[in-house]
């Protein structure tokens, strides 16, 4: 189980080495996306909170990368948190999620991303409930449910 002191080392150190790779061209990854999927994943941008019904979804499976089909949070790791966004408290593999320190937006924060192309996620933050005490705070355009 990942804790805040192995995601800020990997956000220190680098993260794992994925599973596997996905290199596309921005053109590439602009024609195969949505203007919402590209704006999110591909230019780090951020989904209005409360949006996706995917908040108040609890159903069993899993959920992918929109971009690349990867592996990345388990329905059973999702929890209600009230930030306006899914929430997990652990990825479904500890290669699945590449970790980057983020000090934009006047904060310092760990930003989450696609371990197998890059694709922006959302962030990590050490406010989830126990054990982990982690809380992935996930745009639902970056995902599909699986």
């Amino acid at each position: 189980m990942l804790k805040w002191k192995d995601i800020l080392n990997f956000a220190a150190d680098g993260s794992l080495k994925p599973t596997f790779r996905v290199e596309k061209s921005p053109q590439q990854w602009q024609n195969e996306l949505s203007d919402e999927v590209y704006f999110v994943t591909r230019n780090k941008g951020t989904e209005r909170p409360y949006s996706s019904a995917s908040c108040s979804l609890f159903e069993p499976g899993k959920y992918a990368c929109a971009c690349c089909d990867n592996v990345l949070f388990d329905a059973h790791e999702k929890f209600e948190s009230g930030s306006g966004w899914p929430s997990f408290t652990q990825p479904v593999q500890d290669n699945a999620i590449a970790y980057i320190s983020d000090s934009s937006a006047g904060m310092q924060r760990i930003e989450i991303i696609c371990n197998a192309c890059d694709g922006h996620l959302g962030h990590v933050f050490p406010d989830g409930p126990p054990p982990s005490g982690l809380r992935y705070c996930v745009n639902a355009l970056s995902m599909v449910k699986l």
